[in-house]
């Protein structure tokens, strides 16, 4: 069973949420909170998963994330800004789903969080596309693809017949490019970018 907690301003979305995750027979939704604050204060280790809103009042989500430690934590938008977004996954976020998602992809964001995959809705990844993505050449395009199916270095490196040490360099190049800090945060916005359909990818 996956232990839920929902974190939103709005009682009617989070109440909504709640229900709708706890009529799923493998999530047991934990507690329904109004702000971080009251999450914070019911956290324990039974929970796993937080979904969380990317903005509350007061302490705003991402402050609230910073201070989460143990659950996964899922940012809930009704598309945030690209910059805020960001700010979250270098926070730690697990991923991000729209309040006005299905029910069926809500609890697929959760599953995935759970088992330390990271989901993001498609139009949150679209709108993280950066400026700096049309300076992307082919070959680190090819590079961003590979990464957007969850592959290492050195499975980029043999796929493309590269040397793992250029594979190395082309991800340092596209993070710098896309204004994200780490492979998954780039692997993220290969959707976005790339039309890549996979729609989860390893987390780390």
């Amino acid at each position: 069973m996956i232990r839920v907690r929902v974190v939103d301003d709005h009682a009617l979305v989070r109440e909504g949420l709640a229900l709708i995750l706890g009529a799923q027979p493998d999530i047991d939704v934990l507690g329904a909170h109004a702000d971080g604050a009251g999450l914070l204060s019911a956290l324990d280790p039974a929970t796993d998963v937080v979904l969380l809103d990317l903005y509350l009042p007061g302490t705003d989500g991402i402050e609230v994330l910073h201070r989460v430690r143990g659950p996964k934590v899922v940012m809930l938008t009704t598309i945030g800004r690209a910059s805020e977004i960001r700010r979250a996954l270098a926070a730690g976020a697990s991923g991000f789903v729209l309040k006005d998602s299905t029910g069926a992809e809500l609890a697929a964001a959760v599953r995935a969080a759970h088992e330390g995959i990271t989901a993001m809705s498609p139009a949150v990844a679209a709108a993280l596309r950066a400026p700096a993505a049309e300076g992307v050449t082919p070959r680190e395009r090819d590079v961003l693809l590979l990464l957007g199916r969850g592959l290492s270095n050195r499975d980029i490196a043999a796929e493309l017949g590269l040397a793992e040490r250029t594979v190395k360099v082309h991800v340092g190049n596209l993070l710098a490019k896309l204004q994200v800090e780490s492979r998954t945060q780039a692997a993220l916005l290969a959707e976005g970018i790339l039309g890549n359909p996979a729609g989860t990818v390893p987390s780390g």
